[in-house]
């Protein structure tokens, strides 16, 4: 069995005020050619399919058409599973619909599959987390857990504790749940796992939002189950394996979605999988439709020359001018009417004469500094007196 293993879609995503969902066309359409060229079987997306739990119309079109397209009439097997920015309800409410186009919507752990058709094919056996597929001629049971809330787990880790204590018990609370599921793995039966978690060590980005303000809600990967044969995750937007666990993977996010991940590659993984084998991992490099970069300038001058030179690339540009004034209005017009998409421009002041007057101004004694200050203002310098006088009143604020 074939199967692909995305996450992170976030449709409806804006950058800057921007929107993101020109790219995300391209990127689905690039996808469905991917999944018929690698012949999968099975397509899991493991959670955040938007951006915010109320996405606007276009970004819902966009995954109800995209995932038909993937499911090919129900002659593949989609798998779509909640994460922390998805509402879970409004996720699932196609649902009728997409059984019968071979697409599986599952919005929180609580949420069950039918057994029955789906699709062409056939689901055997289900429940609470998990799903058992027959597809073709094998079976496949796949352990699910859409992003599991302290609410989604009726449970209350953080009262009262502090950040280890939440992480300790939360990541108990998750393992308990991944091991009891484990038990429906057999071995005549392919073993997979998919889930929308933190796990403890990952590589983060600037663009994920946290799971739990402080980093609670953390999964130690050795919790996970480590029988499964391949663990398929998301939240996390660079691809990556997980520490702890050497079946279990992040797909990562399939756009640079922040100034933090303008150098990551995008990823989806391709899973080759048979019952009781090691499976063959294959990572498939998707296009960067509109890359992000960050210029540092020299000078608005230099800053022009490199809009010049890039004027018909298309990306997204967050601007950076060493400079040593202030930059005018423009300066500014003429710098975005050669490239519109720079995103910000952010002056970087260099060090000037005030600067290093400060520097000096550090080494000097209050004594000094007072007796500066008197001659700019009087013309004259303070007499011995008045600055014995002025010494003896430092001394007493000092004591």
């Amino acid at each position: 069995m074939r199967i692909l293993h995305t996450s992170d879609w976030h449709l409806g995503k804006y950058l800057e005020d921007y929107s993101r969902l020109e790219e995300q066309e391209k990127f689905i359409d690039d996808l469905v050619n991917i999944v018929e060229e690698k012949d999968i079987d099975l397509i899991i997306i493991a959670g955040d399919i938007y951006d915010n739990s109320n996405p606007p119309a276009k970004a819902e079109k966009l995954f109800y058409r995209g995932i038909k397209r993937l499911s090919n009439n129900g002659e593949r097997i989609v798998l779509v599973i909640g994460g922390n920015h998805d509402n879970p309800d409004r996720l699932i409410s196609s649902k009728p619909l997409a059984t019968e186009q071979g697409i599986i919507l599952l919005g929180t752990p609580k949420n069950t599959v039918e057994v029955g058709s789906v699709g062409n094919y056939e689901i055997l056996d289900s429940g609470e987390g998990y799903v058992e597929i027959k597809i073709k001629d094998e079976n496949i049971v796949i352990l699910t857990l859409p992003y599991p809330s302290e609410q989604r787990l009726n449970e209350i880790f953080h009262k009262g504790k502090d950040e280890e204590e939440i992480q300790k018990e939360y990541s108990e609370k998750v393992g308990e749940i991944l091991s009891e599921l484990s038990k429906k793995f057999r071995e005549d039966t392919i073993n997979i796992c998919t889930s929308h978690i933190f796990v403890l060590g990952g590589e983060s980005t600037d663009s994920e939002r946290p799971i739990q303000i402080g980093g609670g809600l953390t999964v130690n990967g050795e919790k996970l189950p480590l029988n499964a044969q391949y663990i398929a995750l998301g939240h996390l937007h660079k691809s990556q394996k997980v520490k702890g666990n050497n079946n279990a993977y992040y797909s990562g996010s399939p756009i640079q979605y922040s100034k933090s991940e303008c150098n990551h590659k995008k990823y989806v993984y391709v899973v080759d999988i048979k019952p009781k084998e090691e499976p063959n991992i294959e990572l498939v490099e998707l296009n960067i439709y509109k890359p992000i970069e960050v210029w540092k300038c020299n000078g608005v001058e230099e800053a022009i020359i490199k809009c010049e030179e890039n004027k018909d690339r298309e990306l997204w540009v967050y601007l950076e001018i060493k400079t040593d004034k202030i930059i005018t209005q423009s300066e500014l017009k003429e710098i975005k009417s050669i490239k519109p998409d720079i995103l910000t421009i952010t002056p970087i002041i260099k060090a000037t004469e005030i600067e290093e007057e400060l520097e000096s101004l550090e080494e000097k004694s209050i004594a000094e500094l007072f007796k500066n200050f008197y001659l700019e203002k009087r013309s004259v310098e303070p007499s011995e007196e008045f600055m014995t006088v002025f010494s003896e009143i430092v001394l007493e604020e000092g004591e």
